[in-house]
């Protein structure tokens, strides 16, 4: 039942997402020099995933926070994950990259907020507002848009696999070994 209920909720959201969003990330990462990624809390975690999955596709990806980020630049991709778009902790980052010349992806559960204001890019997960994320009893507090989120992105992780040819040994060999 309630594996169903997560299953079903997540199947919503993502039927209410526009289809096209997965092809303009693909693209936007692909013309990228490095990719730089972020999020806060448990938004944070699922960007953690995606950036993974990147490095494991072949990419140069940071993770934002990181001592041994380097400075964004012109040429880079930098990808906020924020439900809400407008978390207080990230809104000075997407500002300073953006300064920087970076191209700016905003992954939320909104179509307008503050940091789709600056962004380049804005993929809003459902139906672009909060409707999609409504009270599930069950799926509390930013569950059901973090789950949406990570499945999203990890279709386009598939969409790179499949264009690029790649092999999970391929993949595999770029996976950590010193764990």
């Amino acid at each position: 039942m309630h594996q169903e209920l997560i299953l079903n909720k997540i199947s919503s959201v993502l039927q209410a997402t526009d289809d096209s969003l997965v092809d303009k990330i693909v693209s936007s990462v692909d013309k990228a020099k490095r990719i730089f990624i972020t999020g806060a809390g448990r938004s944070g975690l699922v960007s953690r995933f995606f950036a993974m999955r990147l490095m494991h596709s072949g990419y140069t990806v940071y993770m934002v926070g990181e001592i041994v980020t380097p400075s964004i630049q012109a040429g880079d991709l930098f990808i906020v994950i924020s439900g809400s778009g407008g978390t207080e902790t990230l809104l000075p980052l997407v500002r300073k990259a953006k300064s920087m010349g970076a191209q700016i992806a905003v992954i939320s559960m909104k179509s307008q907020s503050p940091m789709a204001e600056m962004a380049d890019l804005v993929c809003p997960i459902g139906s672009g507002n909060e409707n999609s994320f409504g009270i599930v009893k069950g799926m509390p507090m930013g569950t059901v848009f973090e789950l949406s989120t990570l499945v999203f992105l990890e279709a386009i992780v598939s969409k790179i696999v499949h264009d690029k040819g790649l092999t999970e040994e391929g993949m595999r060999a770029l996976h950590a070994n010193l764990e």
